[in-house]
């Protein structure tokens, strides 16, 4: 099972972003599962989601405490939470940065995507949304498929533009 945690603030669609992950692995032929874990926080809040891919049925429904990769999709949350907290052995990091995240002996990897969101015009209430430019850096770690990376965008969002940020993505994904 390859689990994944993802760290956000609300109203970046760090929620939406599990739930594509999870959407795209189904569409790959996997199983998954994505969840949230929030209180009663309001936009701008740290949000904390989960996803699960298996080749499977997955029967756990707990929150991950040791997860195999962390997405942390605004760094301003690490100053407050230990993101990398009960991060397996060998596990990855993927942060939302244009400069390279600096975790002394974690692989990580990083890409733009704010400025990816930016330069599509993908803003809601002033903060730009990072859910589908995620699932093309995600195809770039060969977590899912480009294909089913698009084939979710494209179920869930009628915009091209959420395809487009997804595609710049992964091209500009520092792997």
């Amino acid at each position: 099972m390859f689990e994944i945690r993802i760290h956000s603030r609300g109203g970046q669609g760090g929620v939406t972003a599990a739930r594509l992950i999870a959407l795209a692995a189904i569409r790959d032929g996997k199983y998954a599962t994505a969840f949230p874990f929030y209180g009663a926080e309001r936009r701008g809040a740290p949000v904390v989601s989960f996803v699960r891919i298996d080749d499977k049925p997955i029967r756990v429904y707990s929150q991950i405490r040791q997860p195999d990769m962390v997405i942390v999709l605004d760094t301003s949350v690490m100053e407050t939470v230990d993101v990398l907290h009960g991060l397996k052995a060998g596990g990855t990091v993927f942060v939302n940065s244009a400069h390279p995240p600096d975790f002394k002996s974690v692989r990580s990897y990083h890409v733009d995507l704010t400025g990816i969101a930016l330069r599509e015009n993908l803003v809601v209430a002033g903060s730009p949304i990072l859910n589908t430019p995620v699932l093309g850096a995600l195809a770039k770690l060969k977590i899912i498929t480009v294909s089913s990376a698009k084939t979710a965008i494209a179920e869930m969002f009628s915009d091209e533009r959420n395809i487009k940020a997804a595609e710049a993505a992964y091209q500009e994904m520092v792997a």
